[in-house]
């Protein structure tokens, strides 16, 4: 699979995937205009190791909340990141079973790297 998750009013999220150069054969979820299923959070989850990793703590949301004052458990976060999809780390870009969360330059940079390596 080679997939993005991404908000297209994300200014971030559109330079990351313009500055990857992306082959043809990706597709793109806008999750705010299609919801991540359980099924798609749940093969992240694999892939990612934790749903707390695809969690975003950087989300208005989650001190409007008050989630920064409590401990999360695994499944709230599956539950936060299925109910509203400002709790997803974004961009998540899926290359086969290689997953790369968030915008940090050590983790676009380790896309570009994998992108560049493996394609076709």
């Amino acid at each position: 699979m080679k997939k993005v998750y991404h908000l297209k009013t994300c200014n971030t999220c559109e330079r990351i995937i313009k500055a990857l150069e992306l082959p043809d054969d990706f597709t793109f979820q806008e999750i705010k205009s299609e919801d991540i299923t359980v099924r798609q959070i749940e093969q992240l989850k694999e892939l990612a190791g934790s749903y707390e990793a695809l969690f975003s703590r950087r989300a208005k949301l989650y001190k409007e909340m008050g989630l920064k004052d409590i401990t999360l458990s695994e499944a709230d976060y599956k539950h936060y990141i299925l109910d509203h999809y400002t709790f997803l780390k974004r961009p998540v870009i899926v290359m086969n079973d290689h997953i790369f969360i968030g915008n940090s330059a050590k983790t676009i940079e380790a896309a570009k790297a994998y992108t560049h390596t493996n394609e076709q």
